[in-house]
């Protein structure tokens, strides 16, 4: 496999080693997987202590280039650092001139303080794979001044994963919430950072601490705890500790707050309609126990608050949002890192403007600029022209390095094979995932009886409905408990395929259908309609939020699994043939019109004791 790589090309700041105390006594060639083991992680935003002096005297042997640089996180394609995939080294010229075709030359020119891992820029195959381009790009980053990388990805569970299996995947914050345990949301995340850490990734950009308040929320649904500030506020805090006591710095994400909002600033315009007061009381609690926590960086995003800024400027870029609230008011002085500033939000602004915009607002870190060369000109450009001041740059670098060295990587950033095999994908990780999944499916009706199906019992049942992989993973699952499943996926499905899945139901036995956003795409609707015409008993599961049951009155049998990841399928499986559904909606159901409460806050129900009989 690879080695953890030593020697003379770790060329660390003394000066910064000594002044964090990072230095291990013992162990110190042991890697990521002994690091975890060994080193107190600093759990705070990172300490501002004795030590201050001795990084600043190595901020002191930076070039202004080099400063800069640590102000932006880019991506690089490729599954190595030096990678000769034509395509990849196409892809990485394009964005970052002829003379960058890999990893290993964007660290070498441009000095960037983080990398970021996409599965779309060929950085996330398999675990393996992952550590061995952690340990490349950190060895490039160290052969200059001795900086180690931040390297992070957006791991948050759910639909949001990055990694796939065989790690073992979270199955999301609103289906953690449905266990109404927060210590459910620190064992899912300390499993997810152990795993991160072991390949070489030392940030989470999670976890999202929006409160979920309008259900038809495009940018959170599933990926918000709750609707209520006060859940949401205990189980971010609890995800935060869990990343962090396993050596991954934890992103609070998307202050100030995008819960209420309906578009997703990736994709349009998102606007915050709420007063300051409901915004202070409900939104940015969550905010304030993640600080308490002592989580290392916080996200803001480009919704447009206009309770915060009349000026109607994207939080992003807003100097009242991000220095006014979260540096004055909240006393925050850890890594502020932008939400992607190449979202569709932004499109319309120079992107000069949102690179100056961003610092000026109190940034630290600059996530995906739309044309990073220019966005790095730009930022040193101005620099020299005294228009940003070096005093506003050592600023943020203090804190970069400041958090970098809180997670030890200036003694030790790198990984080995022997920390992946111990550590990703275990049966005690999937174990942890496959726990919190399980307590979490929730059954909010069960009026005919249907429920449980009897496992073993050769019944043939249509799987049907959205999701291409969903579908014939639950078929598959059903099977092996001794049912005739049979896979039929739809989509957003036109007449004619509603008409031939209506023609699959009358010759089954049951029909599970499953439902995804349900209330914005009328086809979906029309399917479960047609399916509950039919004389063959209908199990609806949201795969989705749970807001579906709102525009389904007529289904006798509703269940809530919030994810279509193969954890979450695997345990409502299990509660579909006896297994006790324990989960509770973590958020209010409502009328489609909002005006009246179908379903409240804590809701669900079981099976009266003598049905049960499936697997627990």
């Amino acid at each position: 496999m690879f080695r953890r790589i030593t020697g003379a090309v770790v060329r660390v700041p003394v000066v910064l080693v000594a002044a964090c105390g990072l230095v291990l006594a013992a162990g110190a060639s042991a890697g990521v997987h002994a690091v975890t083991r060994s080193v107190a992680y600093d759990s705070g935003p990172d300490r501002d202590d004795s030590g201050e002096r001795r990084i600043r005297a190595a901020m002191a042997d930076m070039t202004l280039a080099e400063k800069v640089g640590q102000m932006f996180v880019l991506q690089a394609y490729g599954d190595t650092a030096t990678t000769t995939n034509p395509t990849d080294v196409a892809a990485n010229r394009a964005l970052y001139g002829s003379d960058v075709g890999n990893g290993d030359q964007l660290v070498s020119k441009y000095h960037p303080g983080g990398i970021i891992y996409f599965n779309n820029t060929n950085n996330l195959n398999n675990p393996q794979q992952v550590a061995l381009l952690s340990n490349g790009l950190q060895k490039a980053a160290l052969a200059g001044r001795g900086v180690p990388l931040q390297i992070s990805t957006d791991q948050e569970g759910g639909f949001v994963t990055r990694i796939p299996p065989p790690s073992a995947v979270a199955p999301g914050n609103m289906a953690i919430g449905a266990t109404f345990d927060s210590s459910v949301a620190y064992s899912t995340a300390a499993a997810t950072g152990r795993q991160l850490r072991a390949m070489g990734i030392n940030m989470d950009h999670a976890p999202v601490v929006d409160v979920n308040t309008n259900p038809r929320n495009t940018a959170d649904g599933t990926r918000a705890f709750s609707d209520r500030t006060s859940m949401v506020s205990r189980f971010g805090a609890a995800a935060v500790s869990g990343y962090q006591g396993n050596g991954v710095a934890a992103t609070a994400k998307h202050f100030p707050g995008l819960g209420s909002a309906e578009a997703n600033p990736d994709t349009g315009i998102a606007v915050v309609n709420e007063t300051r007061e409901q915004i202070m009381r409900i939104d940015i609690p969550p905010f304030r126990a993640a600080i308490a926590a002592g989580v290392k960086s916080i996200m803001p995003t480009a919704v447009i608050v206009p309770a915060l800024d009349p000026t109607r400027t994207p939080a992003i870029l807003s100097r009242p949002i991000i220095t006014g609230l979260l540096r004055d008011t909240l006393h925050y002085d850890g890594v502020v890192v932008t939400d992607a500033l190449r979202a569709d939000a932004l499109a319309g602004i120079p992107q000069d403007q949102v690179i100056l915009g961003a610092v000026n607002a109190g940034n630290d870190e600059l996530l995906l600029p739309t044309d990073p060369p220019a966005a790095i000109a730009t930022l040193l450009d101005a620099v020299r022209a005294g228009t940003v001041s070096r005093q506003r740059i050592d600023q943020s670098v203090y804190r970069i390095l400041r958090m970098k060295a809180g997670l030890g990587l200036f003694d030790d950033p790198y990984t080995t094979s022997e920390a992946v095999d111990s550590t990703v994908g275990t049966p005690a990780e999937q174990q942890v995932m496959a726990t919190a999944a399980r307590r979490s499916i929730t059954l909010l009706r069960n009026a005919a009886g249907v429920l449980p199906l009897k496992p073993k019992s050769g019944s043939h049942v249509l799987v049907t409905g959205w999701g291409s992989n969903a579908v014939p993973s639950l078929a598959t699952q059903l099977t092996g408990k001794g049912l005739v499943a049979t896979p039929m996926w739809t989509g957003s499905p036109d007449p004619q395929t509603i008409k031939q899945v209506v023609a699959a139901a009358t010759a089954s036995d049951v029909v599970v259908v499953l439902t995804n956003n349900a209330w914005n795409d009328v086809t979906q609707q029309n399917l479960v309609k047609a399916l509950l015409a039919t004389k063959t008993p209908v199990v609806t599961v949201a795969v989705g939020g749970p807001y579906d049951i709102a525009y389904f009155p007529a289904a006798p049998t509703y269940l809530a699994a919030y994810g279509y990841r193969d954890v979450s399928l695997a345990a409502l499986a299990d509660v579909l043939v006896g297994g006790e559904p324990t989960g509770r909606l973590p958020v209010t159901v409502r009328t489609p019109d909002g005006t009246r409460v179908l379903y409240r806050y804590g809701s669900g129900i079981g099976y009266p004791k003598t049905t049960q009989g499936g697997t627990r």
